[in-house]
């Protein structure tokens, strides 16, 4: 089995053997194609670019006249620019001495303006001084007012505990003699009502004889 396990590979590796040499074969072949075809686009390539050199010198002499013509133009343009830019700098300098001499009449109307300002913060905090301490004055009158208030209420308290303790002390009293008062009459009543109670057995009796 072993010399047949043997056999049966030398064959497989013969076969793949010969298989690799047939690919290797067919692959030669394709590259000496592709080495003529590549020889045969080569000349196209170099005879075209000739041409394309030609066609590039006049296309260079070409673009060479308009960039000239476009240099000038340019050239033109910036002159123009120059010569805005000049006059756009001649206005804004004498716009700036415009708003040099607008800005020093502001700056004595804003001068005046703080000055009077002041004047009136001064007179508003004098004012307010004042203000102040007639509400301070007034403040302490109400003071006064209410402290002398506070003594009367407080005595006042003091004269309406004394007739609450006085009342209490009434009340208690008349209490008092209202339970004692209702203490007699309650026992009156049970006194009253042993009496009858005794009255109705005696003449139970009485009827039973």
């Amino acid at each position: 089995e072993y010399k047949k396990q043997l056999a049966l590979e030398r064959r497989e590796s013969l076969a793949l053997r010969n298989a690799e040499g047939v690919r290797i074969r067919y692959l030669e072949a394709q590259m000496k194609a592709n080495d003529f075809h590549n020889e045969h686009e080569s000349y196209e390539l170099k005879w075209a670019g000739e041409r394309d050199a030609n066609e590039y010198k006049k296309q260079l002499a070409r673009e060479r006249r308009e960039s000239f013509e476009l240099r000038n133009a340019e050239g033109r343009h910036a002159r123009d620019i120059e010569a805005t830019m000049k006059a756009n700098e001649w206005q804004k300098e004498h716009e700036s001495y415009e708003l040099k001499w607008a800005s020093e009449r502001d700056a004595e109307e804003y001068e005046k303006q703080l000055a009077r300002e002041r004047r009136e913060s001064l007179n508003l905090r004098n004012a307010e001084g004042r203000r102040i301490r007639d509400n301070e004055h007034e403040m302490k009158r109400n003071d006064m007012n209410k402290e002398h208030e506070s003594y009367e209420l407080k005595w006042a308290g003091e004269r309406d505990a004394e007739e609450y303790k006085k009342q209490l002390a009434l009340e208690r009293r008349e209490s008092l003699a209202l339970r004692n008062a209702e203490g007699v009459r309650i026992r009156y009543l049970e006194a009253q009502m042993k009496a009858n109670d005794f009255h109705n057995e005696h003449e139970s009796y009485e009827l039973k004889w």
